[in-house]
């Protein structure tokens, strides 16, 4: 029997992966690919009602004054989906709904540098779009979100970031992550010049944020709207940035047990980089998606010394790679518990043990 507090069903669920190249600039590919996915975002953004948002004044100005390097990018997204007042709100990534997750992530250097995170999320709701971009002369792939967004990625410099909830309740004014993991790929080439300027944005909410470089410097960065940033001395993440202070999500997601077999994934010496990855396509760290509402996705490993980017699942996987200019789909259907959708209490961040609504 679920243990999901509402009705679901077992069904197939197609969840339709793709890669694009959306070119030098932001155009029509990027804005093709906006559009496919708006409708559900725009009932996302306005969850709460259109007067919580910010207006447009305040949301462009937002990314002029803390992302200088990519606010010409943001402009040619905005005319690229056709300019109007939503969508360049939800665009700048300024003071969004609140919305939670779960994954894991960890980091190795031998006998290169690696990055390996697993997506976890309700699959239905998952934009499933690994991104190209060759914008402002530095090229960029990652999984999108919310436009042009991306919840990890790497560039051709062989920096390579990743996200994990922090599981914390707090929200406050700043950028949504995705933005922010945009922002550190393009205009950061290392782990240094990224935890720096990580240290100085303003966060909607908190996340542990990975970053390794071609080099194999590494490091984890807790941040969070209400405290100053911490570097973690450990090369992993799940969903704490230390105690547990949201205990219902860090059950519900398994934080606990995740992080013990992360810690000695990370410490044991003999693991080669194929049982490094193929770790997070076993449990604890893979989540079967018929097993709940929410689960694995997809994991996703990045060679900084190569720029290669894999998306693995426990019986395929596809190699991209931030080099090139390589487009495609992958398809994949799997058995998932779906659930009734229904609204959220506007006063209540989603979690995982209550349906979503994007």
């Amino acid at each position: 029997m679920s243990s999901e507090p509402f009705p679901v069903h077992v069904a197939d669920v197609t969840i339709p992966f793709r890669c694009v190249d959306a070119g030098i600039r932001p155009g029509p590919d990027a804005g093709a690919q906006f559009h496919r996915a708006w409708p559900s975002y725009r009932r996302w953004f306005l969850r709460q009602g259109e007067a919580l948002r910010p207006s447009f004044v305040d949301s462009r100005d937002a990314v002029r004054a803390w992302m200088p390097e990519i606010f010409d990018d943001y402009l040619a997204y905005v005319d690229a989906v056709g300019g109007g007042d939503l969508e360049a709100r939800f665009l700048s990534h300024w003071c969004p709904p609140p919305l939670v997750s779960a994954c894991s992530i960890a980091m190795t250097t031998e006998p290169a540098p690696l990055l390996v995170r697993n997506y976890d999320y309700p699959p239905m709701l998952c934009d499933a779009l690994a991104l190209r971009t060759h914008w402002s002369g530095r090229s960029v792939i990652g999984m999108a979100d919310c436009g042009w967004g991306l919840m990890d990625g790497i560039n051709d410099a062989g920096l390579a970031v990743a996200i994990s909830f922090g599981g914390r309740r707090a929200v406050g004014r700043g950028f949504g992550i995705g933005l922010i993991v945009r922002y550190l790929l393009q205009v950061c080439t290392t782990t240094a010049e990224a935890v720096e300027r990580l240290q100085a944005l303003p966060i909607q909410m908190s996340y542990n944020v990975a970053v390794i470089d071609a080099q194999g410097h590494h490091g984890v960065v807790q941040v969070a709207p209400d405290r100053a940033p911490r570097e973690s001395p450990l090369p992993f993440a799940a969903n704490r940035q230390g105690a547990t202070e949201w205990p219902s999500h860090a059950d519900y997601s398994g934080t606990v047990p995740r992080e013990e077999y992360l810690a000695s994934l990370t410490a044991f010496p003999l693991v080669d980089a194929a049982g490094f990855v193929g770790s997070f396509l076993r449990p604890p760290l893979f989540r079967p998606l018929v097993e709940s509402t929410w689960g694995t996705v997809y994991t996703v490993a990045y060679e900084p010394a190569t720029g290669a980017m894999g998306l693995l699942w426990p019986d395929d996987d596809w190699s991209l790679s931030v080099h090139g200019t390589h487009a495609g789909e992958r398809p994949r259907t799997v058995l998932s518990l779906v659930p009734e959708l229904r609204m959220l209490p506007a006063d209540e961040p989603a979690v995982h043990s209550q349906p979503y609504v994007l």
